[in-house]
């Protein structure tokens, strides 16, 4: 595979770091330290649970990555949508601190883009302002360059710094912390064992076996594990790079954890309209313009695509939405029925090959430029497929971690059973399990780990259409397998 590659153009190197001119920004953000030695990460944890730590409110114009200029134009674009305005209101929506802010407001002034309509006492923040003509013709003309309105934006550097202090590698992970997070799990002896490396290295994981017997629960435990062992994370509203705005953060697959704090500190959540006066002032410490999480973890299956892993461009809004995988950076991200997807496997290998090798992704913008963005998260293929039709030599050996899960045998199938039933409030039959290893796993069937929910699901959908209570009996244990394991 690595003689056909098509690496991401003719400027980048596979063994090493961009070479191209355009791309000298990037060497130097990008310099990951070595894997070997957690020193290298300043603020990576090594203890379970360690607080998130989090990026600095701005407290100069210089400290938020943005130029007197487009900040002003964020102003323009606040006072166009909102009307007339209060400064406190306009640094809340920014979630600025208003001394910054209020250095694109004198300078929108004293260009005659704005006025002031009222004022108290208590200072300029307090002031309201809104739009004169000129400053609604700029505000227009802010809107067709882009539309984005949201919080400002984070700088590039800023965000790259972010990633390295809260990457998945080098955090701590021991037998113990990830059997208590998978103790609802029942895998085959040696299984955590062979998780627990993986997390450690936060690289990658190959996971392959027959379908039903638990590759998508592995993904769901490492969610749990970094859920609480992993601590939180920081995600930007938005980054500011190549003169244009990427969405990052993303209420539905991101998981905040500072709405209560926020709200008693004053600070509205984003939805709510309740603003305080002193929200944004230079006192908070906290860079409001990035939201605090749980790691995340996202999964995605056959529906994946090419285009699902590039910058998703807005027409209207004329600006970004990151891609999946880059909202998944300090968590996990699964592709899962890995050979099942529109796009044929060999397509997305040579995708993920600079990614996996680099640690870093080019995505392409819309000027024909690319962007380069972290690719930090524990990134896990699993299929049901043979490996050997999907995946080459040159591919495997950038996935460090491969893990074959097989079907369970009969003392794990009747564990499994055990807790399906439990979970279900249904007493469990031991004739129960007999019955179906001795009329139906035979032959070339072999059981599944799935199997027991799916067919506690039949049973409980039978008893509840004949109006009885739910139990194992025979008939119904028969009458649910004959259904369940029909031949087509």
């Amino acid at each position: 595979m690595v003689d056909t590659l098509s690496p991401v153009d003719s400027t980048t190197q596979l063994s090493g770091r961009p070479a191209a001119q355009m791309f000298d920004l990037y060497a130097n953000l990008f310099a990951w330290p070595s894997e070997e030695s957690s020193e290298s990460f300043p603020g990576v944890r090594t203890s379970p649970a360690t607080p998130a730590i989090a990026p600095r409110a701005p407290i100069t114009l210089q400290d938020t990555g943005l130029h007197l200029g487009q900040l002003s134009d964020h102003v323009l674009k606040q006072l166009y949508l909102h009307g007339m305005i209060t400064g406190d209101e306009i640094a809340l929506n920014l979630r600025l601190p208003f001394s910054i802010v209020d250095e694109g407001l004198r300078l929108l002034k004293e260009q005659r883009s704005i006025e002031v309509n009222s004022g108290e006492l208590v200072g300029r923040a307090s002031y309201r302002f809104s739009l004169t003509d000129l400053g609604r013709t700029r505000a227009r003309e802010s809107f067709e360059q882009c539309r984005y309105a949201g919080p400002a934006p984070v700088s590039l550097e800023s965000y790259v710094a972010q990633c390295r202090r809260q990457t998945v590698m080098g955090m701590a992970c021991n037998p113990q912390t990830l059997k208590s997070a998978f103790e609802n799990f029942i895998f085959r002896p040696g299984m955590i064992d062979e998780i627990g490396p993986a997390i450690c290295t936060g690289r990658s994981l190959f996971v392959y076996g027959p379908p039903g017997n638990g590759k998508t629960m592995i993904a769901k435990g490492l969610g749990r594990f970094l859920n609480l062992y992993g601590g939180e994370i920081y995600v930007p509203y938005a980054i500011h790079a190549e003169n244009t705005v990427i969405s990052v953060f993303d209420p539905v697959v991101h998981q905040t954890t500072d709405d209560a704090e926020l709200v008693h500190r004053g600070i509205a959540s984003p939805g709510h309209s309740n603003m305080s006066s002193t929200l944004v002032n230079h006192h908070e410490p906290v860079d409001l313009r990035w939201r605090r999480i749980r790691r995340p973890v996202i999964i995605t299956g056959g529906e994946l695509t090419l285009e699902m892993l590039e910058l998703q461009y807005h027409e209207n809004g004329k600006f970004y939405n990151s891609p999946l995988h880059i909202k998944a950076n300090g968590g996990v991200f699964l592709i899962d029925d890995f050979g099942r997807q529109l796009v044929s496997p060999r397509e997305l290998l040579n995708r993920w090959i600079v990614p996996l090798e680099e640690r870093i992704d080019y995505l392409n913008l819309e000027n024909g430029r690319k962007l380069t963005l972290p690719f930090e998260q524990l990134i896990v293929f699993s299929t049901n497929l043979d490996p050997k039709e999907l995946v080459d030599d040159a591919f495997l050996r950038r996935i460090r971690h491969k893990m074959r899960i097989d079907p369970p045998d009969r003392e794990a199938y009747t564990q499994i059973f055990q807790m399906m039933c439990r979970q279900r409030g249904v007493a469990y039959s031991e004739a129960a399990v007999e019955q179906l290893f001795q009329r139906h796993y035979t032959g070339p069937r072999l059981p599944r780990s799935s199997d027991p929910r799916d067919l506690l699901e039949i049973i409980a959908a039978l008893c509840r259409f004949h109006e009885q209570p739910v139990e194992l009996s025979e008939s119904l244990v028969e009458t649910a397998a004959r259904q369940f394991f029909a031949q087509l």
